[in-house]
Parts: C-alpha cells; structure tokens; sequence
C-alpha cells in the first residue's frame, strides 16, 4: 500500500488497520490449509485461532462503538482460543466479518469526533484514545500471523515488504520525495 500523506488522525488510522488487513490477508494466502490450524506447540495459537480471537475482539469493540461499552456482556473470549474455523473459507468468512465491524464503525465518524467518550471494560477512553489502542493490538496479532506463516513457508516465504539484502536496490528505485510545508 503507497503511503498517503494525511494530516487527519482517522484518515490515517482507517489506512493503517486496511494495511494490517491486508499483510495477514497475503501471508495466510501462502501458507497450506493445515498450516492455518497449526500450532507450534501446546501453548502457541494457530494462525486460525488468532483470526478467531482477533474477530471476537473486533465484534465486541467496534459493535455499537459510540454508544456502548466495547467489551460485550455476550463476548467470552476465552472461548476465541478453543475450536477455530472448520476450514479456510469458514476463516476468511471470520477475518472478513470481523474487519467489516471496524470499518463500519469508523468509517462514519469524523475527526470531530476523536475526542467523544467510550469505555472499554468500564474504563473511559477518548475515541482516538480506543483506535489507537485497537490499532496496536490487531498490528502484534498481524505479527503473530506473519512470523507463523513465514516460519511455516520457510525458504518459500515471498517478502511482504523489501526482501532480505534488497534495501539497497529498493533505496535506488525510490524515487526522494520533496516535503513541502502547507
């Protein structure tokens, strides 16, 4: 995703969490079925069960977002990492629903209303405050996603960004941008 310059603090958001979206999107498409649902041992998640956790948290954060808190009385999150998805369509259908929580309760507000109240856990926070601490969390489990599937694909892993020894080629194709002051 080109970088896109914004002086707007939900602009820029939306574009991190869509570029998050995306990274977990290319790294589980190179890794197997069964790789999704493996474990690098007993106490590690799965690919699957991050998804899983990661949609059980956007269900219960981003539902009713202004108007409630986003920690759902019906939300048991322990149950997010027991019995992932039966299979990758299931899955993606998981990671999707969850992804569509975030960005239709987002995509209405406007930088106004970054400084609006909402409580997570009975704990007040001021929107901006919620997306950031949401933006942090999906980035480590996107993490998450990445290295296991890297680990899983090995010598068959396509870089999701500049691969290993070719910073120097990528710095002479970058073209150098001016920065002009507004």
């Amino acid at each position: 995703m080109a970088h896109q310059f914004t002086t707007s603090y939900l602009e820029d958001s939306l574009a991190m969490f869509r570029q998050y979206k995306s990274m977990g999107e290319r790294a589980m498409a190179q890794v197997t079925d069964e790789q999704l649902f493996a474990a690098l041992d007993e106490e590690m998640n799965s690919i699957a069960i991050v998804v899983k956790h990661m949609a059980g948290n956007m269900r219960s954060r981003w539902t009713d977002f202004l108007t409630s808190d986003g920690e759902k009385p019906d939300r048991h999150r322990d149950s997010e990492f027991e019995e992932p998805p039966p299979n990758r369509a299931a899955l993606m259908q998981t990671w999707e629903e969850g992804w569509g929580h975030v960005f239709r309760a987002l995509e209405p507000l406007s930088d106004q209303d970054l400084g609006r109240t909402v409580t997570i856990r009975g704990e007040a926070y001021s929107v901006m405050q919620a997306i950031h601490r949401q933006v942090a969390h999906y980035a480590c489990h996107c993490g998450q996603i990445v290295m296991l599937a890297k680990h899983f694909q090995a010598g068959h892993w396509t870089s999701l960004s500049i691969p290993r020894g070719k910073s120097a080629e990528f710095n002479q194709k970058a073209p150098a941008k001016e920065i002009s002051q507004r």
